[in-house]
């Protein structure tokens, strides 16, 4: 059994997304003025821990991106797409019900049709991937309890040896503001090893639906983890779309002024009057009449592209506009006057004195317009314009969820584990910008 490797238009600009920001990065921490940012911003224990989640849903989103067909000697051509997240989750993935059950739940969560001694009655039937449920359903509570312990006694164990491992470091070296910044990281590792530990727990060994299953009956923790990538996705893409245009356009309109600005406020002013839902409903009506003649994996990988770009045109107007105001601000302070009267170029000048001081700007709308963009999604696919329908993503989550808290009993879990990882995700991040955009603005550094 082998694996043939699958690059998506997705994988692709994702790889070359982390290419480019691990090149700026490195070109970046050359000059004092991006590594001065960097240590205030290292200073901020909440700005750590935010970036330390954006870590674990990065890393979710990764393992999902490196795509692969499984091959063998009498399938050569490999069978359905897969990716190594399904393969660490295989357990969660296989483990489908009829429909829906709540969480930690036993049985079904509605009555089903059985015949019974050549009667039909109605029953709630015993879940088939659940182990406790098919021997004695009453041990539920203690078997739950059981994992719970396990789960907190592994993860205690691993925070031990990394707060050991920090008191010897300790021991070692001295200096107490590096051992109090150690110490808050292991703690925040503690955490994240006691979460992992009990997921891994509460599902190990034909465990339990910990957020539910939905109306196929796949897990709904499986699901949220999987629309992970979608939602980091359609955020980083659409904002990689965004900001150069916006900078571009906007530092030029402000520097130059005249003809320029005028040309410039007419196109943005023109695409700012029109609803971006008509212009996104448009555009992707057009483009994905050709696919769907494709496979359903890679048909649904270029609708969420197509989805990134439209969003990414269509949306550059707003920084634009505070750009544009910021650089006429700054055009008449004394040190760009006095730069252009010893006669340095334009283009000199727009990139050495009015794009790094804008920055604080950018930054802070683009972790805005990430979290706009991420809960955008939930709009589009509500609407029928969003990421295809046999994508996991927290937008059709939402909109399954509409269907269900009309029903009778209501089935709610859906909705809370799509609002759970949404604001696990938009939380961290604008907390991690707010921090950036201290760091970065000239007026509010800390020296």
């Amino acid at each position: 059994m082998g694996f043939k490797p699958v690059f998506l238009w997705s994988d692709i600009l994702i790889y070359a997304l982390m290419a480019g920001g691990g090149l700026w990065l490195w070109h970046a921490l050359r000059r004092e003025y991006w590594r001065v940012a960097l240590r205030q911003v290292s200073s901020n224990r909440v700005a750590m821990v935010s970036f330390g989640v954006l870590c674990l849903y990065a890393t979710v989103a990764f393992l999902d991106t490196l795509h692969f067909k499984p091959v063998s000697p009498d399938n050569p051509a490999g069978g359905s797409v897969t990716s190594v997240l399904d393969l660490v989750c295989g357990s969660l993935r296989e483990r489908a019900e009829t429909t829906y059950s709540a969480p930690f739940a036993t049985h079904s969560f509605s009555m089903q049709t059985v015949i019974r001694d050549g009667r039909q009655v109605q029953e709630y039937h015993v879940l088939k991937h659940v182990a406790v449920a098919r021997g004695n359903p009453e041990a539920a509570g203690a078997d739950i309890r059981d994992r719970l312990l396990v789960g907190l006694a592994c993860g205690l164990g691993v925070g031990a040896l990394l707060f050991l491992c920090r008191w010897l470091r300790k021991k070692a070296k001295s200096g107490q503001q590096e051992a109090q910044g150690g110490y808050w990281l292991a703690g925040f590792l503690t955490v994240v090893a006691v979460l992992i530990a009990e997921a891994i727990a509460l599902n190990w060994n034909n465990g339990y639906h910990i957020l539910g299953t939905d109306k196929a009956g796949l897990d709904v923790f499986y699901v949220a983890l999987k629309s992970v990538r979608t939602g980091l996705t359609i955020g980083t893409l659409t904002t990689l779309i965004v900001t150069p245009f916006a900078i571009l356009f906007g530092v030029l309109a402000g520097y130059f002024g005249g003809r320029v600005d005028d040309i410039i406020q007419y196109v943005y002013t023109t695409l700012s009057s029109i609803p971006d839902i008509l212009l996104i409903a448009a555009a992707m009506l057009i483009l994905q009449v050709g696919l769907s003649h494709e496979e359903t994996v890679f048909a649904a990988d270029k609708r969420l592209v197509y989805l990134c770009g439209i969003m990414g045109i269509t949306s550059w107007t707003g920084l634009c506009r505070l750009i544009r105001g910021e650089v006429l601000k700054l055009r008449e302070v004394e040190y760009v006057q006095a730069a252009d009267a010893l006669g340095v170029g334009h283009a000199r000048i727009m990139l050495k004195h009015m794009v790094p001081n804008v920055m604080h700007l950018v930054l802070i709308s683009i972790v805005l317009r990430f979290s706009g963009l991420v809960l955008a999604e939930a709009v589009l696919a509500y609407v029928g314009i969003g990421v295809d329908p046999s994508m996991q993503s927290w937008g059709n989550m939402i909109n399954q969820a509409r269907l269900e808290l009309a029903r009778d009993p209501v089935v709610w879990w859906n909705l809370l584990a799509a609002f759970i990882f949404m604001l696990g995700l938009v939380l961290p991040a604008n907390l991690f910008g707010d921090a950036v955009r201290d760091a970065l603005d000239p007026r509010l550094r800390v020296r």
